[in-house]
């Protein structure tokens, strides 16, 4: 018999319009600089959730924002928030490992997804968007590192977790504005406390 395949604990959280699977807040980072980013840009959350960063930013004056994720149950939300707010967001279903760069960005967004795709994949993405990205453009990245074992909830998905310090060398043609390499004490409904080793980078292309 064929092994049922595991759902991850996020898709059940993005059934439910009661609860946030990751937290209704934008990232720190996103509030942190959202001075020094082109409100007149385009922006581009990969791998959003229920784009809670693209929220935050349209809510404070971001004109040219667009968000995917590769769960149909989390844009389906998006689109039910978007709709409560009374906000257009451009949000769409897609594979981050197939996504085609039909335009240049001014903010490229991803907080806790890339390593849910083969390192080589996210590697491809990285470049590609920083091919795609615009001079003076901001690119805010967060993935999980090997430095600790994947945690039970997300073991069986994160086929890419990176080296530490990995995303800082891909980074190292750009100007770092700010760096972080932590780990990080999660607990979630149902899966006992639990830590991720993150790696963080805001950086900006000369």
């Amino acid at each position: 018999m064929e092994e049922k395949k595991k759902i991850p604990f996020w898709e059940e959280s993005y059934k439910n319009d009661d609860i946030s699977a990751f937290g209704a807040n934008p990232n720190p980072e996103v509030k942190e600089f959202i001075d020094i980013f082109d409100k007149n840009g385009k922006v581009l959350e990969a791998g959003c959730g229920e784009a809670k960063n693209a929220f935050y930013l349209i809510e404070n004056g971001f004109r040219n924002v667009s968000a995917f994720d590769l769960s149909d149950n989390a844009i389906k939300k998006v689109h039910k928030i978007a709709e409560k707010r009374k906000i257009h967001i451009n949000a769409f279903v897609q594979d981050l490992c197939r996504y085609q760069w039909d335009n240049n960005f001014d903010l490229v967004i991803s907080y806790g997804t890339l390593h849910f795709v083969k390192s080589e994949e996210w590697h491809k993405f990285i470049f590609d968007a920083k091919e795609h990205t615009n001079s003076g453009g901001f690119h805010v990245i967060q993935i999980f590192t090997d430095k600790v074992p994947a945690s039970e909830d997300i073991k069986e998905f994160a086929v890419g977790l990176s080296k530490e310090g990995e995303l800082l060398t891909l980074y190292q043609d750009w100007k770092i504005i700010d760096h972080k390499e932590f780990i990080l004490e999660d607990e979630h409904a149902g899966v006992p406390k639990h830590y991720h080793a993150i790696n963080k980078i805001v950086a900006r292309k000369k």
